[in-house]
């Protein structure tokens, strides 16, 4: 399977690529390359391999959200350019 300058065309075009003569040939090369790799993925008789769903067979490897404070409310505003007794104080943004 291969594709022609003028299919590349219309694909840059929907894409919103430009590309330069010389671009333009070696992509035209690429994208050949690719289909001709699909077209022999094709080939290929999968008919006894089972769909991949997800790539390990792992359920929940992670651990429980627990909800702590880790930084002080005072830890946090320690740093602060600039504050007001509990909150971070910031230029306004909206008239």
């Amino acid at each position: 399977m291969s594709t022609d300058l003028n299919t590349l065309r219309q694909l840059a075009h929907l894409a919103r690529l430009e590309f330069d003569e010389r671009h333009e040939q070696k992509m035209l090369g690429d994208l050949n390359e690719i289909l001709n790799w699909v077209e022999q993925l094709r080939e290929l008789d999968t008919a006894q391999v089972e769909p991949l769903v997800h790539l390990s067979r792992e359920l929940n490897v992670l651990r429980p959200d627990e909800p702590l404070n880790t930084v002080s409310h005072a830890e946090g505003l320690q740093n602060a350019p600039r504050k007001d007794t509990d909150y971070f104080r910031v230029p306004k943004v909206l008239e």
